[in-house]
């Protein structure tokens, strides 16, 4: 395998290619948002029609970070099942997350086919495939937390499993539907195009360095604007400190060349879904429309760790025990593998904050997922236009970077980034219950 991006390979066909030059000049905006990802997207396009002047940084190409390494799931479940919100946060706030993930996916496929961006959008149902017999009692759980609620759902023993997924691996499985799968590098690149067609000036290679009151830096020119709205990744300590609630996971993907119909046939007897188990490193895959198969997984070390990894071996075993539950496949060859690592919180869930000490500046943290970024990047922008008239202040109980955590931030210097990372995931996932407790709201946090 080739240490590739296929997203970015997939650029390379690219009939219309808008590279955009970096920013050389010192110039004014009403907003400035920081960050060319799913979330950075979405603030500029909520934006954009509004009456106020624009301007987005990237510090790459407009998807180039995490956006443009993911695999492109567009569902609801992101790290964290519906049933874990209920148990975490109650049959309400279960209900307000998942409706704000739902909205995500809205916002996503709506601009695809309002704009007609060509992005390999597939609607695929999702399918959360049991491992043993823990695996099967978590899908059963997942059946009942949809129940709950009236949201459609299949529950599929293991035998019925077979006639919808060509694997006698698992124990049973939950499947639902109204998700979608996507190349994300070409959705961001898309997206970009609309955004400039609407008067929105995009700056690639722009890498912000410095914040000095109302303006942001890069090493050519710079922003002064009313607003700042923070939705990069991988922030620094001399841009925020807010960057120490910001942890890293990291995953693997390959993909592989074109699969035979006879083949697919066998994997999805019917039709194809996106679909991950019930594993702590879980693995997922999907097909892409042209037939190849996307697979990620990890380790727990890589999981985990404090530093980019690019060895092959983590996915090579991935997709090794792939095979071994899908014979049929013995015979594909991955062609290429990249790594990403994934901005996240110590629970799992995005921080959306308006610095206390200078509250032009908005932050939009460790969003999980392309639905949870734009969802995040969205809702920044519109607090940042009305806050006054907008009726989802709710969310700030869920966003607020002052929500409760296992182990304290403090606690680091004595045991390190990583173990309280791990404690506070691993708390947040299986344990920590928040129904009940309130968080301290402040009609302009955002």
């Amino acid at each position: 395998m080739i240490l590739q991006n296929w997203w970015y390979t997939t650029l390379l066909g690219d009939k219309d290619p808008i590279r955009q030059p970096p920013l050389r000049d010192h110039i004014k905006a009403d907003v400035v948002v920081v960050g060319g990802g799913a979330a950075g997207l979405a603030a500029a396009l909520q934006l954009m029609d509004k009456g106020v002047k624009v301007v987005l940084l990237e510090r790459n190409i407009c998807g180039g970070s995490s956006t443009g390494k993911s695999a492109g799931f567009l569902t609801p479940d992101s790290e964290m099942e519906l049933l874990e919100l209920v148990r975490r946060f109650g049959p309400e706030g279960a209900r307000d997350i998942w409706e704000v993930v739902t909205k995500g996916v809205e916002i996503m496929t709506s601009v695809v086919k309002q704009y007609g961006i060509e992005c390999d959008l597939v609607k695929q149902d999702s399918l959360l495939v049991g491992k043993g017999a823990r695996g099967w009692r978590t899908a059963r759980e997942e059946a009942e937390a949809r129940k709950l609620f009236g949201y459609p759902y299949t529950i599929y023993t293991a035998e019925e499993l077979l006639s919808v997924l060509g694997s006698k691996s698992y124990s049973g499985a939950v499947r639902y539907p109204e998700t979608y799968a996507i190349n994300p590098l070409l959705y961001a690149q898309g997206v970009k195009r609309v955004l400039i067609q609407h008067g929105v000036q995009v700056y690639e290679a722009s890498q912000v360095v410095a914040v000095d009151g109302r303006t942001v830096r890069t090493h050519l020119g710079s922003v002064t604007a009313d607003q700042i709205i923070f939705c990069a990744d991988k922030l620094k300590p001399s841009l925020t400190d807010y960057c120490w609630h910001v942890y890293y996971t990291q995953t693997f993907l390959a993909i592989s060349e074109p699969l035979e119909q006879e083949d697919i046939a066998v994997m999805f007897p019917h039709e194809p879904f996106q679909c991950w188990d019930t594993d702590l490193i879980y693995t997922y895959y999907r097909l892409t429309g042209d037939g190849r198969l996307v697979v990620g997984g990890g380790s727990l070390w890589t999981t985990y760790s404090s530093k980019d990894v690019t060895t092959p071996h983590i996915i090579e075993r991935v997709i090794r025990r792939f095979k071994e539950k899908f014979p049929c496949i013995q015979e594909v060859e991955f062609i290429q593998y990249w790594p990403g690592r994934i901005d996240t919180t110590r629970d799992l869930l995005p921080t959306v904050v308006r610095d206390e000490r200078s509250p032009w500046i908005h932050y939009v943290l460790g969003s999980v997922g392309l639905p949870w970024a734009t969802f995040s990047g969205d809702f920044a922008a519109r607090h940042v236009i009305d806050d006054k008239n907008c009726d989802d202040h709710k969310y700030y109980r869920y966003f607020s970077i002052d929500r409760g955590f296992l182990v304290p931030l403090w606690l680091e210097k004595v045991v390190g980034r990583r173990v309280v990372f791990a404690l506070n995931n691993a708390w947040s996932m299986y344990y920590q219950v928040d129904r009940g407790r309130e968080v301290p709201y402040h009609k302009d946090q955002f």
